[in-house]
């Protein structure tokens, strides 16, 4: 059985109506915090339609190529999933900020070994040339050089963003 080659993932968020629309889908959620920080861009999206999840957290790191993503589970009592770090090609103009998915990541569960995730969908989408030569080698180099540097901190994420100098909390509540 092969892996289904989906289309890019391309989302943009419009800063001052707090809104992200999915290219590819032509559906737009309205945002519940979107807000512009030094590092980047800090968004949480509800999560209405997950019976699991209340809420999606994101952080958009463009300067590291990367979206850091925590989904809120709905109960306190559950137990969180790993944050899942997505290598992204990422621009801005100061409103509006495009995110194409590169479909390659790490899942970083906190406390134990990251791994690479979405290897079959990115090998696919390389395949079926979806994903060009330049963005495939951007997503090897930055999940690779990721997971190299999450190591050296023995994959503790908060420790890694603060040696890139972003000292706010992670998984935020």
């Amino acid at each position: 059985m092969g892996t289904t080659i989906t289309p890019q993932l391309v989302d943009v968020v419009d800063t001052f109506t707090s809104s992200r629309s999915y290219i590819s889908s032509g559906t737009t959620r309205r945002l519940r915090t979107c807000q512009v920080e030094r590092w980047g861009l800090r968004t949480e999206c509800p999560t209405p339609e997950d019976p699991f999840h209340d809420a999606e957290v994101t952080w958009l790191l463009p300067e590291l190529n990367l979206r850091l993503t925590h989904e809120r589970p709905r109960s306190r009592h559950a137990k969180a999933g790993p944050s899942v770090l997505t290598a992204v090609r990422a621009s801005s103009d100061g409103r509006y900020w495009k995110t194409t998915d590169l479909l390659l990541g790490l899942a970083a569960p906190g406390g134990t070994t990251a791994r690479i995730v979405r290897c079959e969908e990115f090998a696919a989408a390389v395949a079926g040339r979806v994903l060009m030569g330049g963005d495939a080698d951007l997503a090897l180099c930055t999940v690779h050089k990721t997971l190299e540097e999450l190591s050296r901190f023995r994959h503790d994420l908060s420790g890694w963003l603060a040696y890139k100098h972003i000292f706010d909390v992670w998984p935020p509540y």
